[in-house]
């Protein structure tokens, strides 16, 4: 079975990453986000700590952001979505990342000094792919691994949007908070997954007749019928697999099992 087409509306969402400080989670927001259909990613003002594997990162220049280039540490987390982040866009500001768009959220978990209501992904997914396929622009801006966004950053958003968890311990990766919020606008797109199922070849009449009759066979064999009436366990057996509606590897399967008893059978005699 084909794939299906994703839906043309997750071409109109953005998701911005402002100020992230390591290499991997960029790499790894990309895979996250390409997962759930999003190919169109943004960096605002990149500053990026030393790693282990990228010991002198790239410095940003806010004057000459276009040329900033990520380094390979990015590249190597986002596995296969790699054309994501070969295709970001680089900013210095986050003004200018949502100049273009209509609906801008911004994810937080902290208490603010802001009266606007937060809401779970969830909430905001329906209304967002409803603008997203009006042809509009949709931002999911997400902060700092560290400080997250800062009041100036969230009063440039529209929207206030949080991720429900336990109030006790509430701890997400940067990568692993792009995960939720593209998965639950993803699964409000219904696209089918019938492509992931096995196409079923339901076995023929004679198919089963067939596995049947091998059955009846081994069981003779074993000495099964000696004290049962034979037709009539038959015609339940026959019965039985008609209603399951085996399919043709079934059959194989049985049969298979079925010599290896005879061939057992042969060997104990």
């Amino acid at each position: 079975m084909e794939k299906p087409q994703l839906p043309s509306c997750l071409d109109n969402i953005i998701v911005v990453l402002s100020r992230t400080s390591h290499p991997a989670n960029i790499g790894s927001a990309a895979r996250a986000m390409k997962t759930m259909g999003l190919t169109r990613l943004t960096l605002v003002s990149p500053h990026l700590m030393a790693t282990p594997m990228t010991p002198e990162p790239p410095s940003f220049d806010a004057d000459h952001a276009q040329d900033f280039r990520l380094p390979e540490e990015s590249f190597v987390l986002a596995s296969g979505a790699r054309d994501v982040l070969e295709e970001a866009r680089i900013v210095a500001s986050l003004d200018e990342a949502l100049a273009d768009t209509v609906v801008s959220c911004a994810l937080t978990s902290r208490k603010r000094e802001l009266t606007a209501p937060m809401h779970t992904p969830r909430e905001l997914a329906p209304a967002l792919l409803q603008t997203a396929a009006a042809g509009e622009q949709v931002a999911l801006v997400f902060g700092n691994e560290t400080f997250g966004l800062s009041i100036e950053e969230v009063q440039s958003c529209n929207r206030l949007m949080t991720i429900n968890g336990n109030p006790h311990y509430f701890s997400l990766n940067l990568a692993q908070a792009v995960q939720v919020v593209t998965y639950e606008l993803f699964s409000h797109t219904d696209v089918p997954m019938d492509y992931l199922q096995q196409a079923a070849h339901l076995a023929t009449h004679e198919q089963v007749a067939g596995m049947v009759a091998h059955l009846q066979n081994v069981m003779g064999e074993l000495g099964f019928f000696e004290r049962r009436n034979e037709a009539r366990l038959m015609r339940r057996m026959a019965a039985l697999f008609d209603r399951a509606q085996v399919n043709t590897e079934d059959i194989d399967i049985l049969r298979g099992f079925f010599k290896t008893v005879s061939k057992q059978v042969e060997r104990s005699q």
